[in-house]
């Protein structure tokens, strides 16, 4: 029985020159400005370019590049002409991304220059690759003529590399999209998730308009007017639905920066370019806090987006009331490919993940598999259309975590009477002081009250008898001083006293990961150190 045809790449960019918007910019930024016809004809062209260097459908490439016009091109390409797009992660050092290429057994690896280095190195440990695939230097295709073939030089015995300009054939030459299905593979995005070392879970073409259907159409209400700018990047699976999915999907603008994000850089950007729609994390929206940017640099700006981990309640009330826009908190994953728990526009709760978006479906069990009363807390489960298939290579983890139809996050959550769903960590967070279950993030939502904490975490450290305290670790607020002692007194007064820290630690900074999350394994081990005991 054959499937009904499907293709992302076509979806997201053909069926918009169909209708009509072939000149409406589609891609901007330092990079360059690309029109919805002009993206079309190179998604079209190196799609055959990559054909005629030997990619097959179904055959990974990987890709290490930037966030730029070129990155959205060639994940389109790869998913135009059948094969899987798999990107990662551009902080990866050589001996971690040489993992990831022979895990992932791709022959062709595409890389902006800026990571040439790396990759090089890199690919001295991946006997499968065949081709390395550069793009130029100032992200600009040189004139010249096309020729895969003659493109080529000698990297090692084993392995040649070309330009990528000059796999874009000109003319007729752009075959047409290969005849894949919606339940056809498209995507590969490398995750830690639950379980910790990275590995990719596979996603469907079908799964990129799922995400749009749901999220981005009825809770973002993305329209073409729209310009997305997202602090994530690209290799993410937020960032990927922000900077491409979203925008694409919508005939709508993606603001594209290679440049790392810092919020005197992303600032700069929301000046010049005028986003409607800006995505970032908890950590991004602190760190624009401390800056002294003023109330009306988010003017543009009709939404701000949040996710990674959830929002304190303290940096939306921070943030909104500051610069006046409101922000949605939500919740997703990679394996999930964007978010599937959100707060809606108007109808915000602070402290809170939101209702399940449309299209989804969610229940929290407990440590048996039983389903919990709501304001109980339990783990989260979630099904929808747009859930991976599971894990390449990894049964076991696969089992674990894709469990039928449902997906177990590896958060624990209350679902309030009203469907609102509170976050209260990851599973393997929380903190079993005196018998009784704290949630850490409940008491960093408090220290963040307190006038003199930036940003702080909430970890667990087991004590001389062998047993569990929450311990804080803080970073103080630009231009104010920690007294550990008073902010002890200050989350008793206002949490129960079981869950006040019995320590507060100060530290320059917290360790974090490259998406910007806290990094609590490396928290538990500071404090461990700091106070003498061994970790718990």
């Amino acid at each position: 029985m054959t499937s009904e045809s499907f293709n992302a790449s076509v979806y997201l960019v053909d069926r918009q020159v169909e209708a009509g918007r072939g000149d409406h910019v589609a891609l901007t930024g330092p990079a360059g400005t690309v029109t919805y016809a002009e993206l079309a004809a190179q998604v079209a062209a190196l799609a055959t370019g990559l054909r005629t260097l030997g990619v097959r459908p179904e055959e990974r490439v990987l890709l290490v590049m930037s966030d730029r016009p070129e990155t959205v091109i060639t994940v389109l390409a790869v998913m135009r002409m059948g094969a899987v797009a798999v990107p990662v992660s551009t902080m990866y050092t050589d001996a971690e991304l040489g993992t990831l290429i022979r895990d992932s057994r791709a022959r062709v690896v595409v890389a902006t220059p800026e990571f040439e280095p790396t990759v090089r190195e890199a690919l001295l440990d991946a006997p499968d690759v065949a081709v390395l695939v550069l793009t130029d230097a100032d992200g600009r295709p040189p004139a010249g003529p096309a020729d895969p073939a003659g493109a080529a030089r000698s990297l090692t015995a084993e392995v040649t590399t070309c330009r990528w300009a000059d796999l874009l054939p000109t003319g007729p030459q752009a075959a047409p999209a290969y005849d894949t299905w919606r339940d056809s593979a498209a995507l590969w995005l490398y995750t830690s998730g639950t379980t910790g070392a990275p590995k990719a879970a596979m996603h469907r073409h079908g799964a990129i308009r799922d995400v749009y259907e749901t999220y981005g159409r009825q809770v973002l209400g993305i329209r073409p007017k729209d310009r997305c700018l997202s602090v994530a990047r690209l290799f993410f699976a937020y960032g990927i639905g922000n900077s491409l999915f979203f925008p694409l999907a919508a005939g709508a603008t993606a603001i594209l920066d290679p440049a790392r994000p810092t919020p005197a850089g992303v600032l700069a950007s929301v000046a010049e370019h005028r986003p409607t729609l800006f995505f970032a994390g908890p950590t991004f929206f602190a760190a624009l806090l401390a800056t002294d940017a003023p109330g009306t640099s988010f003017q543009s700006v009709r939404l701000a987006v949040s996710a990674g981990e959830a929002l304190p309640a303290e940096i939306y009330r921070r943030f909104t009331g500051r610069f006046g826009t409101d922000i949605l908190d939500g919740l997703g994953s990679t394996e999930a490919l964007h978010i599937f728990i959100s707060n809606r526009p108007g109808r915000v709760r602070p402290g809170s993940s939101g209702t399940v978006v449309p299209g989804y479906e969610a229940k929290l069990l407990d440590d048996f598999g039983a389903p919990v009363k709501d304001g109980e807390p339990g783990h989260l489960y979630v099904r929808g259309d747009s859930v991976a298939t599971g894990y390449w290579c990894r049964t076991a983890t696969t089992r674990q975590v894709f469990q039928g139809e449902w997906l177990r996050t590896g958060d624990t959550y209350i679902r309030g009477e009203d469907g609102f769903y509170q976050c209260l960590g990851r599973s393997n967070d929380m903190i079993k002081a005196g018998g009784i279950w704290v949630s850490p993030m409940e008491v960093e939502g408090r220290l963040l009250q307190h006038v003199s904490v930036g940003e702080c975490a909430v970890v667990a450290y087991i004590d001389s008898e062998g047993l569990e305290k929450p311990v804080a670790c803080v970073v103080s607020a630009p231009g104010r001083t920690v007294d550990a002692a008073e902010l002890v007194a200050f989350c008793r007064d206002g949490l129960a006293a079981f869950k006040r820290p019995r320590e507060v630690l100060i530290l320059d900074e917290l360790p974090k990961t490259a998406t910007g999350k806290i990094q609590r394994v490396v928290v538990r081990r500071i404090a461990a150190d700091l106070l003498g005991k061994h970790g718990a």
